[in-house]
């Protein structure tokens, strides 16, 4: 049985067996000092590729030390293929923000710079150690890829119609969201020729084969969109929009809460 309270490191280096890892000084801080590991301890390590491994210090040094890569404990798993668009806000909520996708097991984070969007500067390398940071506590093996912030109309410019873009917006038409994405609804629009998010996803009609998941998810900012982005995001034949119900919702609130239904809705918590 997998040991739900073993400590995990995050280690940016191919992971096999009989593989040695050199821990730089950070990590080695907090292996040595803060854990207080000696010679022999074990911790997991994972990669977000090769799976979860149990692993030994073999070395300790003053400011380094060494591990030794033993038992291969969990294969890689990697969860549905959704991206998480967000218009970017202030830093300690876009930390608890990443933090949660990452749980929510998004693929991909992706900052969109919005008219309306305040905190337009993003510290790329923050997020990814917010992502990191949530994996380790929360055992998860997949670490979601940080792309760099690109304005709203450029990436819907170079979007591939076939993945799907789930669009928060207060008026959509069908007011229950898991109704609307189990569905499929009719994508923003209504181009006969769409498939239904339903079937993009490899469900079947009654929605009990679950299939591969492909589609991003896109919350707007404080303020909600400006009138001409929501009208253009409507004319897209690839977006379907959900309902997040009666309440306005911050936007760190909304991304937990539109990842939550599209995994039970049509992701892998069914």
């Amino acid at each position: 049985m997998y040991d739900h309270t073993a400590q995990r490191l995050f280690v940016d280096a191919p992971l096999a067996a009989g593989q040695s890892v050199a821990i730089e000084q950070g990590q080695a801080n907090y292996l040595l000092n803060v854990l207080r590991l000696g010679p022999d301890s074990a911790i997991h390590v994972f990669n977000g590729r090769d799976g979860e491994w149990l692993a030994r210090i073999a070395e300790r040094k003053k400011k380094s030390c060494t591990l030794a890569i033993e038992t291969l404990l969990r294969p890689q798993e990697n969860g549905p293929d959704i991206d998480y668009l967000f218009a970017p806000i202030k830093h300690a909520r876009l930390d608890y923000m990443v933090q949660k996708a990452t749980e929510l097991g998004v693929a991909r984070l992706r900052p969109i710079i919005t008219r309306r969007t305040i905190a337009e500067r993003v510290n790329l390398d923050r997020m990814r150690a917010n992502a990191i940071e949530a994996a380790e506590q929360c055992g998860i093996l997949r670490i979601p890829e940080v792309l760099e912030p690109v304005k709203l109309d450029k990436a819907l410019a170079a979007w591939d119609p076939s993945h799907t873009l789930v669009f928060c917006d207060e008026a959509a038409t069908v007011a229950n969201p898991i109704e609307a994405l189990r569905e499929g609804g009719r994508p923003y629009g209504s181009d006969p020729g769409i498939q239904s998010t339903a079937t993009q996803m490899g469900s079947d009609p009654q929605g009990q084969t679950p299939g591969v998941v492909r589609l991003a998810v896109l919350i707007g900012p404080e303020g909600g969109f400006d009138p001409a982005e929501r009208e253009l995001l409507m004319r897209q034949p690839y977006t379907l929009a959900i309902s997040l119900g009666p309440r306005i919702m911050r936007a760190d609130t909304a991304a937990v809460a539109a990842l939550a239904i599209v995994n039970a809705a049509v992701g892998d918590w069914r």
